[in-house]
């Protein structure tokens, strides 16, 4: 019979997501079949699947850690935010509209049926769901009609592990707070608590790890040291890049603006991870730097709206002055569509109709229309020879003179768009540089030797983490603790 047991966290960011892979990949490696699932997931940075959905990235990590591909059921409710207070709303791996906040609040309730759905349907034929939650429990604001974290819990019948973060502070009164703010029926799914992100000697905490076990009457599941080699895994969470770049050493800088909108930025992980990389997020009121060899537009939730803050920062003119220089400059997806003449919203996909100029530097112009591309693809990179993989997840129909020069094919049809100079390009394709062959060829034309293995990294840091899970959690209680659907 399918076992299940859920990681909620005090609040965000508390490392649940890394957790639950690290769980996962242990598990697996004790000969489990398990499955990730996370209810209602809030990201701009989603993963395509292979049933044709799209799913938040970190459940695509939890799979691979489960050895097995991303599916839709794995994150049946996922929120991308478009504005301060509005998201799409996607369910089930599809577009079902806009939400804002406020209606979303009131209506979440309605999208239970579709959660519990997925989950019982991921359950057959496996040994264990390993769920994340969302945010925290003790949100009693937000407790009505929730599907992320105790809703979820009651609803489905399984028990919930709670984790503090020690290196905020203060997760005594994490912890001990949140049981003490839930309603006794909440508090009964809970079976146990972690404390995550641990620097030092850990017997310092001794005393707080049993202050918390006698004030909540729940057993102790670990004290788990901060994990270094965290940065090595694919980011999920925005606010992740600029510790995740590296400023101020020496190789090739890449210089990457960070748009308020922006969205499936997973390609910056393989660039980050190369010696011969120096990656600089640029961060609002900073100037692109001038030694840049090369400039990443990557993608946007809400190209027009962020196309108004790149020229509000003056990098419009810094980028000007970048090419003016000899520099180059690589567009993806909605970094692609702010790099032509014109882009037209007439359906008001983003927000009101409008119609905005380009940046100008690909003779090309974007078109948005309601119709949303959603693929996994193989192609090559013509003047390499190399082979690499990607996906598309846009709105919008690019035309124009440049589209002549596609610099890269997939499935037979060239990709992209080339400036006559040579030093634009663009495409609408995610995940490119995560192809090592391809990545080491695009960065030869910058000087860099690349011998940097992402995917096998990747996967080396998981089983790295699974260790480093069992080290410092007992995975034995844990196991014993999950409940059968």
């Amino acid at each position: 019979m399918t076992k299940a047991i859920m990681i909620q966290g005090t609040g965000s960011n508390v490392g649940k997501s890394m957790i639950v892979a690290g769980l996962i990949r242990a598990c697996v490696n004790r000969g489990l079949q398990v499955r990730p699932f996370k209810p209602q997931n809030m990201s701009n940075n989603a993963a395509v699947t292979e049933d044709g959905g799209e799913i938040g990235r970190a459940q695509a990590l939890q799979a691979r850690a489960a050895g097995v591909a991303p599916h839709t059921d794995m994150n049946p409710i996922l929120l991308k935010p478009q504005s301060a207070t509005g998201a799409q709303l996607v369910v089930q791996g599809k577009v079902a509209g806009h939400q804002e906040a406020a209606a979303f609040g009131a209506n979440k309730r309605a999208l239970m049926p579709h959660v519990l759905e997925s989950f019982h349907r991921l359950a057959k034929g496996i040994d264990l769901i390993i769920v994340e939650g969302a945010g925290s429990p003790a949100e009693t604001n937000l407790r009505a009609g929730d599907i992320a974290n105790m809703g979820f819990a009651n609803a489905a019948g399984v028990p919930v592990i709670l984790m503090g973060d020690i290196d905020r502070g203060g997760v005594i009164a994490q912890i001990v707070g949140t049981q003490a703010v839930m309603s006794a029926q909440d508090n009964a799914m809970v079976r146990g608590f972690a404390v995550n992100k641990f620097r030092g000697d850990r017997s310092l905490f001794d005393a707080g790890r049993d202050d918390i076990a006698r004030r909540t009457g729940w057993p102790s599941l670990g004290v788990i040291p901060w994990f270094d080699q965290a940065h090595r895994l694919p980011a999920e969470d925005v606010m992740d890049l600029p510790a995740r770049a590296r400023s101020g050493g020496a190789g090739c800088v890449i210089a990457v603006p960070r748009l308020p909108r922006i969205a499936n930025f997973d390609d910056l992980d393989p660039l980050a991870a190369e010696p011969g990389v120096d990656l600089r997020m640029i961060m609002p009121g900073t100037p692109l730097p001038a030694e840049a060899d090369l400039v990443l537009l990557v993608g946007s939730k809400a190209t027009i709206s962020d196309l108004e803050a790149f020229r509000a920062e003056g990098w419009d003119i810094d980028l000007a002055a970048h090419i003016r220089r000899g520099g180059h400059v690589l567009g993806l997806c909605g970094g692609y569509q702010m790099l032509g003449r014109r882009i037209a919203d007439p359906h008001g996909i983003e927000g009101p109709p409008s119609e905005v100029a380009g940046l100008g530097h690909l003779d090309i112009e974007t078109v948005m229309a309601p119709k949303k591309h959603l693929s996994l693809k193989t192609g090559t990179h013509p003047a390499s020879g190399t082979a690499l993989s990607g996906y598309e997840i846009h709105i919008g129909e690019t035309t124009g003179p440049d589209c002549a020069r596609g610099w890269l094919c997939f499935d037979g049809t060239p990709e992209g768009a080339t400036s006559e100079d040579g030093r634009v390009q663009g495409c609408y394709m995610h995940g490119i540089f995560t192809s090592d062959d391809f990545r080491r060829a695009y960065l030869a034309d910058f000087g860099v030797t690349s011998s940097h293995q992402f995917d096998l990294g990747v996967d080396k840091t998981l089983d790295t983490l699974a260790e480093h899970v069992e080290s410092y959690m007992d995975v034995d209680l844990l196991l014993s603790l999950a409940g059968e659907l």
